[in-house]
């Protein structure tokens, strides 16, 4: 008979108010006591709150995730591991994912970030593969909110103050700022790494006997229920989950990744996993399940960083910088070797046995006994009820109303949804690892594949006011445009990761917003034969009742076959010719436009996803034949805004000559209309006709509208003559403007 678990002298009773304070429903607690068959130890308690709760179990999402699809003969690695794959040529594979820290990062700005960032590096390189790049979503509330310049501030110090000193470059992202982010900001962290296929590491534990080595830094206090705070509303009390926050070292991350992948040569490592979310707990429990497998551990055996750790806060720290690896028997020493040489600890902590069992062991004592399979795959699976919100009446005011379009244009290059990003990205290093061929604020990011031709694209994109109009329209687009911007920079969408940010899914509204959402994303996804490999959910982003709108982050990767291929943003040559390429009239709904004038923009337009695709393959093709010089997506602040844009060339400022004549009727909604496939093109004259064959033979509407002139001014339709000196003037400083509080 098997030795009984125990609880420690001073630890509370467990009993269902206890539970409820661990954040566990009545039936939960129920459910735990006829699994383990009596009452839980205050510590097997702490463990099940954690697993359990939405942030590790995904217990409201898990039914809808398995409508995405997750294979294509690209995939490598699709979800079920510790980040997904894609084959991108030339032996390689590409790891890549994207996740939320959105409660830390609104506790705890800076360390709530950079953990962020650490975590997601660890997730990469886990699977054996050395991070090249980062990427991030940002979403705070609006500049007039008091907490927004220090969440701002403390938010980008901490991604780049971890992502500069472990050496891996951020190269996009984006940010936006809105009052409905005000009391729950949004930190959305991707990353991406490269490893030579056949050569990938996998979290499945195999074979009983084998020792269990715990690597990295020590056990501290930081970071205990950091799930659970993850699974919950804020209220008026948040500021004092900060204990919740984990801390992060960057320079241990180095250290650890350098060990992880030297390591991971010696051929000496059967599993190896991040302790994330949950910590000791989840890693050790999923290792053990997905290998169909047992583990038992000894707490006495953890590095700890403080005296007087119980087994309850060992288990549940999420302190960072530590790994779990299962080892071939017998070669612990040629482990404990590499970890050594990076000074870091590397200590057999356990074994993985055959009984199914995840038990753990504290001065001669078992502290918890539970069946592998109740922690990693047993946890509840709801079926959350989802009902449409009643309809908001809408209200239409003329737009005839509203400022001349030179004023208009000048406002919106002033907002900050629409302005330079520069003051943020700067404070990135984008160019370490010398792989960045593109970097931040470009359509895409680009990094060329070393020793190949190859090259890679990445963009990251969300439109959480697209998605507040319609979840399943703007969950849509928003794949739509991070996959046209992958495509403006030549490259061809293969893989997508998601990061979902939704409010509480107890609440119907939300749940049908969610469940829309996903459907959304299948459906493109299947359109652009990008199939989802990894991802996250984000749910419980509201504050007393008041949830943020459904935002999906939607990351894309591209594979670029010829590097030399890439396009830009910028116009390049005065005499080149301006065309538009686009799948449907756009419109003023949810665009940045209406959001500064105060006007309804209407509703959302039907979008064609066989239309979009061939704009995708068009754009591709464009870039592979030499055809395109400059290729920039119209989105925030439409038509008008892209041009700008589109002159302010780093290198040396041109202008354009633009007649809308031929492409619209020249009002508000042909300057500042978003929401179609809409692409600014620069092209050679010569070439115009054949770059027209590429889309009009796709049954796509195309359209020579001005062309590139060396006067460095904005012309369009004769109702608009600006200098581009001074509109990039108002751009770049739209935000330094603010931060030093000269609004």
């Amino acid at each position: 008979m098997s030795e009984r678990p125990v609880s420690l002298p001073g630890e509370p009773k467990v009993d269902l108010e206890q539970a409820r304070a661990h954040g566990l429903a009545p039936d939960e607690y129920r459910k735990i006591e006829q699994i383990i068959g009596r009452t839980p130890t205050y510590t097997e308690l702490g463990v099940f709150s954690v697993m359990w709760s939405e942030h590790c179990s995904y217990k409201s999402s898990r039914r809808h995730l398995r409508k995405l699809p997750s294979k294509s003969e690209l995939v490598v690695q699709g979800p079920g591991e510790n980040a997904g794959a894609i084959d991108v040529g030339d032996g390689w594979a590409a790891v890549f994912k994207i996740e939320s820290h959105n409660h830390p990062s609104f506790v705890e700005p800076y360390q709530g970030a950079a953990t962020g960032v650490g975590g997601i590096l660890r997730d990469i390189f886990t699977m054996g593969a050395r991070p090249v790049a980062s990427m991030n979503s940002l979403k705070f509330g609006s500049f007039e909110h008091p907490r927004t310049r220090y969440l701002l501030g403390g938010v980008v110090g901490g991604i780049g103050g971890y992502g500069n000193c472990v050496g891996v470059p951020t190269v996009a992202g984006e940010v936006m700022f809105d009052a409905a982010y005000n009391a729950n900001i949004l930190v959305n962290a991707f990353c991406l790494g490269l490893v030579r296929k056949g050569e990938m590491m996998s979290a499945k534990a195999r074979g009983p006997g084998n020792p269990v080595l715990y690597v990295g830094s020590a056990t501290g206090r930081d970071g205990i229920h950091g799930a659970s705070m993850a699974s919950a509303e804020f209220d008026k009390q948040s500021e004092a989950k900060r204990p919740a926050v984990q801390v992060g070292d960057p320079f241990t991350e180095k250290l650890l990744i350098e060990a992880c992948l030297e390591a991971g040569k010696t051929g000496a490592i059967v599993a190896i996993q991040d302790m994330g979310a949950a910590g000791l707990t989840s890693s050790s429990s999923e290792m053990a399940a997905h290998g169909g497998l047992g583990i038992e551990l000894d707490l006495d055996k953890v590095p700890l960083r403080e005296a007087g750790l119980t087994p309850y806060e060992i288990l549940l720290s999420e302190s960072q910088e530590r790994m779990l690896i299962v080892a071939e028997r017998g070669r612990e020493a040629e482990l404990k070797t590499v970890f050594d040489k990076w000074d870091l600890h590397a200590v057999v902590i356990g074994h993985v046995t055959e009984d199914k069992r995840w038990r753990m062991r504290w001065r001669g004592q078992i502290v918890a006994d539970i069946p592998i399979g109740a922690l990693a795959d047993d946890a509840p699976v709801y079926d959350r009820p989802a009902a449409e919100p009643k309809a908001q009446p809408q209200t239409k005011i003329s737009i005839t109303e509203k400022p001349g379009t030179a004023k208009a244009l000048r406002a919106l290059l002033d907002s900050p949804n629409i302005a330079s990003k520069k003051w943020v990205y700067r404070q990135y290093d984008s160019i370490v690892q010398s792989n960045t061929v593109l970097g931040p604020g470009s359509d895409a990011a680009v990094l060329r594949i070393k020793n190949s031709r190859r090259a890679i694209a990445l963009k990251v994109d969300s439109n959480p006011r697209a998605c507040a109009l319609d979840p399943y329209l703007g969950a849509v687009g928003t794949v739509c445009e991070a996959a046209r911007n992958v495509a403006c920079a030549g490259a061809r969408p293969v893989g997508i990761t998601n990061c979902l940010n939704y409010g509480n899914p107890e609440r119907p509204e939300v749940m049908w917003q969610f469940v829309r959402g996903v459907e959304g994303l299948r459906d493109a996804s299947i359109a652009f034969g990008a199939p989802v490999v990894s991802g996250n959910v984000s749910f419980y982003n509201e504050t007393e009742g008041h949830p943020i709108p459904p935002t999906p982050t939607i990351a894309v990767l591209g594979v670029m076959i010829d590097v030399s291929k890439h396009v830009t943003q910028f116009f390049k040559n005065a005499g080149d010719a301006i065309a538009i390429v686009r799948t449907a009239t756009p419109s003023l709904a949810a665009s940045e436009y209406a959001a500064i004038f105060g006007i309804d923009g209407g509703r959302l337009g039907a979008i064609d996803l066989a239309r979009e695709a061939a704009l995708i393959e068009g754009l591709v093709e464009g870039a592979e034949q030499g055809l395109i010089r400059s290729a920039h997506d119209v989105a925030e602040g439409g038509l008008a805004v892209a041009l700008a844009e589109a002159c302010f060339n780093p290198r040396a400022i041109l202008g354009a000559e633009v007649e809308l004549g031929r492409a619209g009727n020249a009002a508000a909604v042909d300057f500042f209309g978003e929401g179609a496939s809409t692409v600014v093109l620069s092209i050679a004259e010569r070439d115009a006709a054949r770059v027209e064959s590429l889309f009009a033979g796709r049954g796509l509407e195309f359209a020579v509208i001005g062309r590139v002139i060396a006067d460095p001014r904005l012309k369009i339709s004769g109702t608009l003559d600006e200098g581009i000196a001074e509109l990039q003037r108002i751009y770049e400083d739209a935000i330094p403007r603010r931060l030093r509080g000269s609004d």
